[in-house]
């Protein structure tokens, strides 16, 4: 018998108990599902993309003529999906609250779904003006499908604006995953949380982080390694970190901000109009118009 043949044998149950019992300590209930989450979650994602850019994810439809069609599909699909899910988050966290009596999680799960759904026009139109802002921000952007199928800023902010819908609907844990995987798949971390407005465009993108308490306007385009960040948090008496505060900066309409600039802090704000060099570090609120750079050695 091999060293490997023994351990199975002899081991491999011990360990098995000693790994279940640590993840019991710290998943309670199986509401969670935790049993597939992440899973059902980006399967979740790919319906959404599939429902609001038919045409350059479906492959079965021989015209136009049948797109609503597949459209509908997908749509029917994310609704049984996120309810699901919905259900499973919101009986998650009645547990985690010890509220055995909490009977309406099917119903909110329901009415969130259907608030969800409802929006999606609205952030599909949203998203028309981020495509815009590419392309129009990007000389080396020759079509739009271009931009759909390859710029790693579309697939973030795509994901982004979905869980920010979710995170505005009071909706816990699906909103992180989401954003979550689109930071693994892109290398661009931005919390759904985050208030972003219309034409924003993150040229090349990886590096760039954007933190849950910032406030974006529109027509901001930012540049490959920005953060926007916060200052060291604050510590209540027990020494954890106080939540709910405002932490990161505002960013007003029409600011450009360069490759590796960080600014920081809830009472930073950068005015309308500004432009942020490169490699800038600003933990101050700067006027509208502003010019900001590094002096020159």
């Amino acid at each position: 018998m091999s060293d490997i043949d023994a351990w199975m044998r002899e081991k491999s149950h011990e360990l098995a108990d000693e790994l279940a019992a640590l993840n019991s300590a710290q998943i309670i209930g199986s509401g969670i599902s935790g049993f597939g989450m992440k899973g059902r979650v980006i399967e979740l994602i790919n319906e959404l993309k599939a429902a609001l850019f038919p045409s350059l994810y479906e492959r079965s439809f021989n015209d136009s003529g049948h797109l609503d069609i597949e459209v509908s599909g997908r749509l029917n699909s994310a609704a049984i999906m996120l309810k699901s899910i919905i259900r499973d988050v919101l009986s998650h966290k009645c547990i985690r609250e010890h509220r055995d009596d909490c009977t309406d999680c099917s119903d909110s799960a329901e009415r969130i779904t259907l608030a969800f759904l409802n929006s999606l026009s609205d952030i599909r139109k949203t998203l028309a003006t981020d495509i815009e802002a590419a392309y129009m921000g990007d000389p080396a952007a020759i079509y739009m499908d271009e931009i759909l199928l390859s710029y790693p800023s579309m697939e973030a902010v795509t994901v982004y604006r979905l869980a920010h819908r979710l995170f505005e609907l009071k909706v816990p844990l699906i909103p992180r995953i989401m954003t979550e995987h689109a930071h693994q798949l892109t290398g661009i971390d931005i919390h759904p949380g985050a208030t972003i407005g219309d034409y924003f465009f993150i040229d090349h993108g990886t590096g760039v982080v954007i933190g849950e308490t910032c406030v974006i306007g529109s027509h901001v385009k930012l540049y490959q390694g920005v953060t926007l960040g916060a200052k060291s948090f604050e510590l209540d008496e027990n020494g954890n970190p106080v939540k709910g505060v405002k932490r990161h900066p505002n960013i007003e309409d029409d600011v450009v901000i360069y490759s590796g600039a960080t600014i920081l802090g809830g009472n930073t704000t950068v005015g309308r109009g500004s432009i942020i060099g490169g490699n800038v570090w600003l933990v101050q609120s700067v006027p509208p118009g502003s010019k900001v750079y590094n002096k020159l050695s």
